[in-house]
């Protein structure tokens, strides 16, 4: 006869807001949940669902999929992110509440609802069904921080002068994140970020995906005011700790890379001497910024390696787009295996938007970065590269024109890939790589925070 007491298998939730960004990492986090014996349901919008590519590493995690009311088009279908948004967060709690009471009467029942910082609404739904509730940030601390002081109304905004918060370094309005200084740009994004913390006073967990290591004193100030958690770094197992069988991946993409074109090249050069440029899955550069990106690879002779997305490809100049300028030391594709390029010995300098799912990526596998932010949060991700931790430059941007130029690209590219720089922030890089590997690993500050969650599912705030 079954025991009747015998305690249920917790099952937790874990709902993302529908882009690659926000998927990569709340699926990482998944599979250490699934490590600790916690069954695991990954949650996105039916509009994301549909795009998805899977891979081995993902299959014993269930995929189900709620409205965000553009289940054909998702947020492009909307004709505006104030129009998306509206919808969204009308239909999400709806149909989310419909899952949550399907999967309660099919059963394992839910535990627990892990919901994107992005998506504030779930929290009364876990409420309504007396389940836990987690919410997990995929920002820094120090961003974090930012947007919660603009939510508490203690930072004035638009900023205009230098900006001192806890634990963070003096911020000057460049190292901002772009939607503080300039909030009439995108008031539905800007409205979102600040909104994430517009009832964190009531969640059970507050989940970061970042390292205690690296922004320790930020990460203090907010364990002091809320059940603020570390969990990250949220790359591959395969490249922290390798505890996890068969993580070399994330798992779902909506982009398919070309993945054996980039190896073979790769393969073919020299250790140290590849230049990787990529400005993520949503980044959008003026034609003015891709030229002068160009122009300034070219000059710089090494050898590089661009993901120029197929929406961006008619920026590129003719000769790099028909290929004559790229034969010889350069190659420009769609999509590419990113973690497999960082961790490739050929690799030596990573030109990138400072996305942060990128920047723990470079710090976690110990690539330096040519910091080229473009919005939201990756001017003050970029800061914290420079010179916290000092993993790279920062390219000054001529004024007048808005752009990086080709000179100032070439002439940062040279200093690295050719002087004393790079010997001294692979020195820096060894030390992040060391840290990020040992937060994951077995009794880290990461894997303990995990493992109290797990063990704690079962039980809401008082």
């Amino acid at each position: 006869m079954e025991n009747s007491s015998e305690p249920l298998q917790p099952h937790c939730l874990v709902l993302s807001y529908p882009t690659q960004g926000h998927m990569n990492p709340m699926l990482q986090f998944c599979k250490r949940l699934l490590r600790k014996g916690v069954k695991v349901t990954l949650v996105t919008a039916k509009s994301m669902s549909k795009t998805l590519h899977g891979s081995s590493s993902c299959t014993s995690i269930a995929l189900e999929a709620i409205s965000d009311g553009f289940d054909d088009g998702g947020i492009g279908a909307a004709g505006s992110p104030e129009a998306y948004i509206e919808r969204f967060w009308k239909v999400g709690p709806e149909t989310l509440s419909e899952l949550v009471k399907r999967l309660v009467s099919s059963g394992p029942p839910p535990t627990c609802i892990v919901y994107d910082s992005f998506l504030p609404w779930a929290l009364d739904v876990a409420r309504n069904f007396g389940l836990v509730a987690a919410v997990f940030f995929t920002m820094s601390c120090a961003v974090n921080s930012v947007f919660y002081h603009c939510q508490k109304g203690w930072l004035e905004v638009p900023v205009k002068k230098q900006v001192l918060l806890p634990g963070v370094p003096p911020l000057e309005p460049q190292d901002m994140p772009s939607l503080v200084c300039d909030v009439g740009t995108y008031p539905a994004f800007t409205g979102m970020l600040v909104n994430q913390f517009s009832n964190l006073d009531k969640v059970d967990w507050v989940l970061c995906n970042t390292v205690y290591e690296l922004d320790p004193e930020v990460a203090d100030w907010f364990m002091k005011i809320l059940p603020f958690r570390t969990i990250g770094p949220t790359v591959p197992s395969a490249y922290l700790d390798n505890r996890l069988e068969h993580d070399q991946e994330y798992g779902f993409s909506i982009f398919q890379p070309e993945h054996d074109t980039t190896m073979r090249w790769l393969g073919t050069k020299p250790k140290g001497s590849v230049v990787y440029v990529s400005f993520g899955s949503m980044a959008e550069l003026k034609i003015d910024q891709m030229h002068e990106l160009a122009m300034g690879l070219k000059r710089s002779n090494c050898y590089f390696l661009w993901v120029v997305r197929s929406s961006e490809a008619e920026k590129l100049p003719q000769d790099f787009a028909n290929g004559s300028e790229t034969s010889q030391n350069g190659l420009i594709v769609t999509w590419c295996p990113q973690l497999k390029v960082l961790a490739h010995e050929a690799l030596g300098l990573f030109v990138t938007h400072c996305g942060w799912n990128s920047t723990l990526e470079a710090l976690s596998l110990g690539v330096p970065m040519l910091a080229i932010p473009q919005w939201t949060d990756q001017a003050t991700n970029a800061k914290y590269i420079m010179d916290v931790w000092k993993m790279g430059l920062r390219p000054q941007v001529d004024e007048e024109r808005g752009v990086v130029t080709s000179d100032e690209i070439e002439h940062c590219i040279r200093k690295v890939m050719e002087g004393e720089t790079w010997k001294k922030m692979k020195e820096h890089a060894g030390k992040w790589r060391k840290i990020t590997k040992d937060a994951v690993g077995e009794g880290g500050s990461s894997d303990r925070n995990i493992e109290e969650f797990a063990a704690k599912m079962g039980v809401k705030k008082g």
